[in-house]
């Protein structure tokens, strides 16, 4: 390692778009694989990281679906919400709100409201780091199973630690517009609310986020910039923007790292934080992502010291909590 990558791991850093499910570090994966009888094509860790390599999205969307398989208990939630709190930990990520995605696993028979709890009772068994929930109504499932969804998550949201709520998923299927009534019950509930949008769907999709669903964050918006009418919107509201610079390059949602609006963001004022979404599938890291931002967008250690910082501001956490974590993160 370099002083520059030195520095980056030693610095105290905050996630805002990061997914339980895949953030999994690859031996806990592998573990779960073993535990469900193992699979022919991965026979190791090494050939399980090959596995999770994707040509393009509906690639990585089957990948996705396939790693889902394994999680079939609350306690492999338990389980793998240990492994992730201490792989952050590890990194010296302080601080975290995990997407969990409790309707992809009701044909189990898995609750909103027990899922939480268990992964809860995971996180909580890794006290070096901060970790709060949001949970992922999954807007394939449509508005109306995302209501029922809300109603059980918010009777948990205070013993579980569930700050908020977002919809990933098909975006370019699903635009966010049926949402809305969803999204305000949310609020009325004393929610926070997130939204992918401009990920795989335009401009109109960030549009619809802000206006129609009225939200704090937005995952990714990587193709506001195909109207400049949204990325003025962007500016105006100062809504938080979740980007995932390193995501968008393994999904192939964009075919070079130097395409990513990062940059232009940046210095158009917007309300940045860099993430890294699905560390487990995409073998990144948040000191990887820094990395990338100072070697091919020319940030300084400055400017990477202001994107951890603009990250606990946007965060969903207390304001006395938040007050201690700035000193944390100031020194």
């Amino acid at each position: 390692m370099t002083e520059r990558d030195d520095w980056l791991a030693a610095l105290p850093k905050a996630e805002l778009h990061l997914h339980l499910e895949g953030a999994i570090p690859l031996p806990a994966l592998f573990e779960l694989v073993q535990a469900a009888g193992g699979d022919p094509a991965v026979p190791t860790v090494e050939a399980l990281r090959a596995r999770l390599t994707y040509p393009d999205f509906p690639a990585f969307i089957d990948s996705w679906i396939w790693k889902n398989g394994f999680l079939r208990t609350y306690d492999d939630f338990a389980f793998i919400a240990e492994a992730v709190a201490a792989d952050l930990a590890r990194q010296n990520i302080r601080y975290a709100e995990l997407f969990f995605s409790p309707g992809r696993f009701a044909d189990r028979g898995l609750t909103p409201a027990r899922l939480a709890e268990a992964i809860r009772s995971g996180f909580d068994r890794v006290p070096e780091a901060t970790l709060y929930l949001i949970a992922d109504l999954v807007r394939d499932l449509g508005p109306d199973h995302a209501a029922v969804t809300l109603a059980e998550v918010v009777e948990v949201a205070g013993d579980a630690g569930i700050l908020g709520i977002g919809i990933g998923g098909s975006e370019h299927l699903h635009p966010p517009e049926p949402f809305a009534p969803v999204y305000e019950a949310a609020r009325k509930a004393g929610l926070r609310t997130s939204a992918h949008a401009g990920e795989a769907a335009g401009a109109a999709s960030v549009r619809g986020a802000v206006e129609a669903l009225r939200v704090d964050r937005i995952g990714h918006a990587l193709r506001a910039e195909e109207d400049e009418a949204v990325v003025d919107l962007l500016a105006e509201t100062g809504v938080v923007l979740e980007l995932c610079p390193l995501s968008n390059l393994a999904t192939g949602v964009i075919g070079r790292i130097e395409d990513h609006p990062v940059r232009r963001y940046w210095e158009r004022g917007l309300n940045v934080t860099v993430n890294t979404d699905d560390p487990g599938m995409f073998h990144n890291s948040l000191a990887g992502e820094y990395a990338v931002l100072m070697d091919v967008f020319g940030f300084s250690r400055a400017e990477i010291r202001k994107l951890a910082a603009a990250a606990l501001e946007g965060a969903w956490c207390g304001p006395e909590e938040k007050a201690g974590l700035r000193l944390l993160f100031a020194a």
